[in-house]
């Protein structure tokens, strides 16, 4: 049985994920260099993370000014390769790995026969028929089962996930700081990937990020994570945790798989289809053309308090100002940015118009808020 593990409170916030209660805690090469940081160790997606440094607040804001360093090294990777790997891969994914190039990745998902959503992902192509993917942490054994069962023979597909340590490091500094890591390389274009040497170890970098800011996303052998860690911070990036990266993904109305994203929702029920080419054959694509012809029942819609109240949280009612329930909050945090409560949400369809006025249902008040348009934070 499936039931909530933790709470992370963030000032009045809670956010509940959800794990096996018999799964044990993984640590990342990092944790103790974390602690000796001075962080604060939280359980997340099966691994033990740290939610804040020097505080949430300044974190965030330390992104959205300077620049910031996430550990990733929770994530998966998986390196695919062989003949007909596109072919194959376009049959799971999506997005059209057609329309990429050497070097360059894309944003994609995997569904279900039902066209609910396994896991978002990103796909990176880094040679003919060759391919680095970087999946969610609390995915990377269902996400490999899913696709070494449905694998042709003649493809290489090898979970590196341990082999790796990921920094994430975002916000307007973020090529500064690269220039100080990997001094004579050259960052790849945006949503590009370039593998190279450093300081004797083979790297990574790819020129994405979960925040809304401009940054890249670092992976280095495993062994040598502390080493690429310190040498973010020394080139003047803030450590941040769980905290800040939730707030300011939320910002920007980046999904979180298993709160925003779910088996039992589709992409184009979340807001997402500009990620699914329905020109291609996918698994659950059938469904999507159907919604697609007939009408989503559903939409994730974005909300914004427009009076005051203690800040939205997972699971919270919404309703209609007449009472009439809407459904509950996936994801909602106090915005640092805005000042305001923010929330994510799937409404019947008919009431997913922007400009609607609903209500948020804090300790039996009701909180007045307005669906608005994406994202929250406009970059």
């Amino acid at each position: 049985m499936r039931q909530p593990a933790l709470d992370f409170i963030f000032g009045e916030r809670i956010i509940s994920h959800l794990m096996n209660a018999e799964e044990t805690i993984k640590s990342t090469p990092l944790c103790d260099k974390h602690v000796a940081l001075g962080a604060k160790m939280v359980p997340f997606a099966g691994w033990n993370m740290p939610v804040q440094y020097a505080g949430i607040l300044a974190e965030h804001n330390a992104v959205r000014t300077d620049c910031g360093v996430f550990d990733i090294s929770h994530m998966g990777q998986f390196l695919v390769s062989g003949a007909g790997s596109t072919e194959w891969l376009n049959g799971m994914f999506t997005n059209n790995l057609n329309k990429l190039v050497d070097g360059m990745g894309q944003y994609s998902m995997m569904l279900n026969e039902k066209g609910g959503v396994i896991d978002d992902l990103i796909i990176y192509q880094t040679g003919k028929d060759d391919f680095f993917v970087v999946v969610n942490a609390s995915m990377i054994d269902e996400d490999y089962a899913w696709l070494s069962a449905r694998k042709p023979e003649g493809i290489s597909l090898v979970n590196k996930s341990d082999a790796y340590v990921g920094l994430a490091v975002q916000g307007p500094n973020c090529e500064e700081v690269f220039a100080k890591m990997c001094p004579g390389v050259e960052l790849p274009v945006r949503n590009g990937i370039l593998m190279f040497e450093a300081d004797g170890d083979a790297c990574v970098v790819c020129r994405t990020g979960y925040t809304g800011e401009n940054g890249f996303e670092f992976f280095c052998p495993a062994e040598q994570g502390v080493k690429w860690f310190e040498k973010s911070i020394a080139s003047g990036a803030q450590p941040c945790g769980l905290g800040a990266r939730d707030s300011l993904r939320l910002e920007m109305c980046y999904s979180l798989n298993g709160s925003d994203l779910s088996p039992e929702k589709t992409p184009l029920e979340a807001g997402l289809s500009w990620c699914c080419d329905l020109s291609k054959d996918f698994i659950g694509v059938e469904v999507l053309r159907e919604q697609k012809a007939v009408g989503r029942p559903t939409a994730l819609v974005a909300i914004e308090y427009t009076g005051k109240g203690a800040p939205p949280r997972h699971g919270y009612e919404v309703q209609l100002p007449d009472g009439t329930p809407l459904g509950e909050i996936c994801s909602g945090v106090l915005s640092p940015s805005l000042g305001k409560g923010i929330a994510m949400l799937y409404v019947p369809a008919a009431h997913s118009k922007v400009g609607t006025e609903v209500n948020v249902i804090v300790r039996n008040k009701a909180v007045p808020a307005v669906i608005v348009k994406k994202p929250f934070l406009k970059k």
